[in-house]
């Protein structure tokens, strides 16, 4: 469903022409919708803009000009908004063409005669079931075959599903971390469409073009037929297979450690729960105030466990009980975050809480380090990293942002190594992959099932090698001393600036392409690149890279799901190979106080 708006000249607080015409837009638009609630959201909108010809409510008129600012752009993250009415906003008529657009898509790309097989999920957000019942209709209608998942579920079963069902294309109606006013559409295609190592990922160029090509060329989202009935709700099965397929990554080892867990009122808690008791993990404490979904979520600001304070009830509740470790989830569960206790970190100074007593959260790229430790130790076949029948060798991926130690971990056990675009799309179709993760706390443990990031099986893996370094009387602060030791000590952080006006993100990157800095954390830059143009075999992406002389690294790039603009910062200190913890532990003071003189050098050059 699409309008042509091109009149950027509204002037929000006038009446005449401007508001007419905004008015006669949202009239077609009411008239076109398929929600009566959403209509009636509308008419009180536009006739508190009306009132006193828009003079008298000037917010009324703003909220309308951005609303019918243009239309929700689908693209390779599919759709992502705030819910409400309108076309530039997450709706029931956005999401009946999104799914008409995807039914013409398949038709045309399967050929006449062919029946496409679709799969459709959905978190437990406000109207993520009816979007994905909306999804279910329009695409039966369509000829599709449909399968629906039977509840609330995570993103990673609707993606093992995909593949697990071989279907077509796959649909996850998720906002996965965002706010609560929001929600989203993922497509992933597979089946027949793509045969690829992509198969059963999300989509990239130029799928998401073409399918936004048949979107756009919807009429009314009141005439597009909707099916009353037709598709199949699939039964637990499908929960239980995807559980089972996460079952092989056990070691079977006894498990002496003692977890807490929690789902951040997302859809991963139960699952998660299952998974690891399936692993043999038994002493899990939960969360239970944000044990079961609830879209408000009502104990947390933003329910990212990236964000600060996200999961300081987990660590709190790990301190009391004496936990080993903290796993959290985002709300739909294709993330996982990771919480230890780290007494090199406490601190006497200020509020005695579980921080200063020394509870962290691992960075990504640690936990990334880890698991990828864990990945080859999985994988190994011969020393130097045995070739298969065809020449070719396992494979580990990271994301360009993320650290660069990934890869010398995979050189060092004769794996190969490749560096991607940033977001699991891309990083899921590598060929022979068999571990992949990028720094926003993503992980593909097991690409054979899930070719997405997947929070669930990879707290399982990480869990397995918390335990087993707790045999040793270890922990996993002493496995990432053991990763310094043989790669390096690799540190990252990160820098991010929120906008409300999204033209400022554009207007940042311009002055730092034009004014780059010359020293980052006290040295020379020795490399400036615009990624925009491409860089080291990678497809453009709007970002830059700047390489200090000493091996530190700052990419900066505008996200893909927030209005942010984001500095992915490394620094690299060689440490010893027989370097005690204690030198370790000194190396890595000296690269955070070298990371935090990095940060004040790019808030001066962005203009933070």
């Amino acid at each position: 469903m699409s309008l042509d708006i091109d009149d950027p000249a509204w002037e929000p607080t006038s009446g005449g022409p401007q508001l007419s015409s905004l008015l006669e837009r949202v009239e077609t638009w009411i008239r076109d919708d398929v929600d009566d609630d959403d209509k009636a959201e509308l008419r009180a909108l536009a006739d508190r803009a009306a009132d006193d010809d828009g003079a008298r409510f000037p917010a009324a008129v703003l909220e309308l000009r951005d609303r019918f600012s243009g239309t929700l752009q689908f693209g390779t993250a599919g759709l992502r908004g705030a819910m409400a009415a309108g076309p530039n906003r997450m709706n029931r008529a956005v999401v009946v063409a999104a799914a008409a657009g995807l039914g013409a898509y398949l038709g045309d790309a399967l050929g006449v005669g062919a029946t496409p097989k679709v799969v459709v999920g959905h978190d437990a957000r406000f109207r993520s079931a009816q979007f994905a019942r909306d999804t279910a209709a329009v695409l039966t209608a369509a000829g599709a075959e449909v399968m629906l998942l039977p509840t609330a579920l995570p993103t990673p079963v609707l993606a093992f599903a995909v593949r697990h069902l071989e279907a077509d294309a796959g649909v996850m109606v998720t906002a996965s971390h965002n706010p609560a006013r929001d929600n989203g559409y993922k497509v992933y295609l597979g089946g027949r469409v793509v045969t690829d190592a992509g198969q059963g990922a999300q989509i990239v160029p130029p799928y998401d073009a073409l399918i936004a090509e048949r979107i756009a060329a919807v009429g009314p989202a009141v005439a597009v037929p909707r099916a009353e009935s037709g598709w199949t709700v699939l039964g637990r099965d499908v929960v239980d297979a995807y559980l089972a397929s996460v079952r092989t990554l056990s070691d079977g080892a006894p498990r002496r450690l003692r977890i807490v867990t929690t789902s951040l009122h997302g859809v991963g808690g139960r699952v998660l729960a299952r998974a690891l008791a399936d692993a043999g993990f038994t002493d899990v404490l939960p969360v239970e105030e944000q044990l079961d979904p609830d879209p408000r979520f009502p104990t947390v600001a933003f329910p990212n466990p990236e964000e600060r304070g996200a999961i300081d009830m987990a660590i709190a509740l790990a301190s009391e009980a004496r936990a080993d470790i903290v796993i959290a989830n985002d709300p739909d569960a294709d993330r996982c975050a990771v919480a230890v206790y780290d007494p090199t970190v406490g601190t006497y100074q200020g509020a005695e809480t579980a921080r200063s007593h020394g509870w962290r959260m691992l960075h990504g790229d640690e936990v990334g380090a880890l698991l990828g430790v864990d990945a080859v130790t999985r994988h190994r076949r011969e020393p130097g990293g045995a070739r298969d029948g065809a020449g070719r060798r396992p494979t580990l991926a990271s994301s360009v942002v993320s650290s660069r130690v990934l890869a010398k971990i995979a050189s060092a056990h004769g794996f190969a190594h490749a560096t991607t675009l940033t977001g699991f799309k891309w990083i899921s179709r590598t060929p022979d992959l068999v571990y992949g993760y990028e720094e926003a706390l993503g992980y593909c443990v097991d690409p054979a099932h899930v070719r997405d990031k997947d929070g669930i099986s990879a707290a399982v893996v990480v869990a397995q090698l918390a335990d087993r370094v707790k045999t040793e009387g270890r922990t996993l602060v002493d496995a990432l001393d053991d990763v310094a030791r043989a790669h390096g000590l690799h540190v990252s952080d990160q820098l991010s600036a929120r906008f409300d006006d999204l033209e400022r993100i554009g207007e940042t990157m311009a002055r730092l392409r034009a004014h780059p800095p010359r020293t980052i954390g006290g040295a020379g830059v020795a490399r400036f690149q615009d990624l925009s143009a491409g860089v080291d075999g990678l497809p453009p992406t709007d970002g830059v890279l700047i390489l200090g002389g000493d091996g530190t690294r700052v990419i900066v790039r505008p996200s893909g799901t927030e209005p942010k603009l984001k500095c992915y910062l490394e620094v690299v200190v060689p440490v010893a190979r027989d370097a005690s913890s204690y030198q370790v532990g000194k190396a890595r003071v000296a690269a955070h106080a070298k990371l935090d003189k990095v940060k004040a050098d790019m808030r001066r050059a962005l203009g933070l």
